[in-house]
């Protein structure tokens, strides 16, 4: 004889089931916007500040020894002492270029052309340069070290036709006259920085 128990129960079932779908739907509206968009608005915000101060930054990540260059050289630019350039320094087997002549002491030749006597003129225009993404240049037939890295970008771009991002990015560098001047030119005239792909500074030099 068949239970009339297993029944009840499955009606039961269905009831309670229906009555859970009626909660989630009348409640619905209020977890979308706690699980839906609003949810994600810091996640969008938290992209937008990223990208924002991304803006010129690297396609790709750079090579670890360069990279590792490049951190230590900005570890000298927010301690805001020229000396500390010298751990960056002393990783090079010889000196980077930094001006026609040869020169014998980093630190003391940035100091003496520097505006403040100090070298922080120096470490703000490295600070600036290594916040954008750099240019890469490939030379040599080495596939695996070939490539140089150039910062600014801007150093190796074709300075009258820049794209309104890339003009804000000149003008955070140099002032208004001074990008007016190389653009007519087409000629880069201010600091550059390269880094080859194996760590090595290459050099550090104002173009003229």
């Amino acid at each position: 004889m068949p239970s009339l128990v297993e029944p009840r129960l499955s009606r039961l079932a269905v009831l309670v089931l229906a009555g859970l779908l009626l909660v989630y739907r009348g409640t619905s509206p209020a977890l979308e916007r706690r699980g839906g968009p609003d949810a994600h608005a810091p996640d969008r915000a938290q992209e937008q500040t990223t990208a924002h101060m991304n803006h010129g930054a690297p396609a790709r990540p750079l090579p670890a020894p360069v990279e590792e260059m490049r951190q230590s050289i900005l570890a000298a630019v927010e301690s805001g002492r020229i000396e500390d350039l010298k751990v960056p320094l002393d990783w090079n087997e010889l000196k980077p270029d930094l001006a026609a002549n040869a020169v014998d002491d980093p630190i003391a030749y940035w100091k003496k052309i520097s505006g403040d006597g100090e070298g922080r003129e120096i470490l703000a225009v490295l600070g600036e340069i290594l916040g954008m993404r750099p240019a890469e240049l490939p030379l040599g037939k080495d596939l695996e070290n070939n490539i140089i890295y150039v910062w600014p970008y801007l150093a190796e771009a074709k300075l009258d036709s820049l794209k309104p991002a890339e003009e804000v990015d000149l003008l955070r560098l140099v002032s208004p006259e001074q990008a007016k001047a190389m653009r007519k030119a087409k000629k880069w005239t201010w600091w550059r920085l390269a880094i080859g792909a194996d760590g090595t500074w290459h050099s550090f030099t104002k173009a003229e």
